[in-house]
């Protein structure tokens, strides 16, 4: 249980909010999530608390103490989100609820990622910045336990306000700046940005595309 308060913690400070506001989300009392994650009461999350934060979040259930997806037939199911990144100037990301899931095979997920299932989803690319790499309704699995911490050059999924975005970030030397450009030269670049004021979603590890 020590991990979902660590994760929950984790959530409201990439989001920018207060204990406070995540209990009055929850029709609580204004204190209720300061003392599940500091002092450990209630033990854990009431169903409906937790299916309500999962929706807000963007997240597995299970990352805040569900029960885990099912495994049928070697299959981990990961979490298709209702809900665009956009590669292009934002897509305002207004429910980010699962809508589907997408089976993928346990040893071949393995060989890809070391993440559990609980830190995978799958969101929609919209726009034509990350082209040629990135298509418009190409499929992105993001790692939602790749972040901040372990930022490094890469594809990622950022939240800008109530936008997600997808763009390549790249570090600086010294790892304190980095620069956030799109694939298509078409689209600018941002320099010399503070990792500290960017909100990393996850890295993206894994992209589907239709023929």
């Amino acid at each position: 249980m020590d991990n979902v308060r660590e994760e929950l913690d984790r959530l409201i400070q990439q989001r920018r909010l207060g204990y406070s506001e995540i209990s009055r989300l929850l029709g609580r009392n204004a204190a209720y999530i300061q003392q599940f994650i500091k002092r450990g009461s209630p033990r854990k999350l009431d169903d409906a608390d937790r299916r309500l934060l999962a929706r807000f979040f963007g997240v597995d259930e299970q990352l805040l103490g569900g029960p885990p997806p099912a495994l049928r037939d070697g299959l981990v199911e990961v979490p298709m989100l209702n809900v665009d990144a956009s590669a292009g100037f934002g897509a305002v990301a207004e429910s980010e609820s699962a809508y589907t899931r997408f089976g993928f095979d346990e040893r071949w997920l393995a060989r890809l990622t070391r993440a559990k299932g609980s830190s995978l989803s799958i969101i929609n690319v919209a726009g034509d910045s990350m082209e040629p790499t990135l298509s418009s309704g190409d499929e992105v699995l993001v790692d939602a336990s790749d972040q901040s911490s372990r930022l490094r050059d890469g594809i990622y999924v950022l939240r800008a306000d109530d936008a997600l975005v997808v763009k390549r970030v790249t570090l600086k030397p010294g790892g304190r700046k980095i620069t956030i450009s799109s694939d298509n030269p078409a689209y600018p670049s941002w320099d010399d940005v503070d990792r500290a004021d960017i909100q990393i979603v996850g890295r993206v590890i894994w992209f589907g595309r239709a023929l």
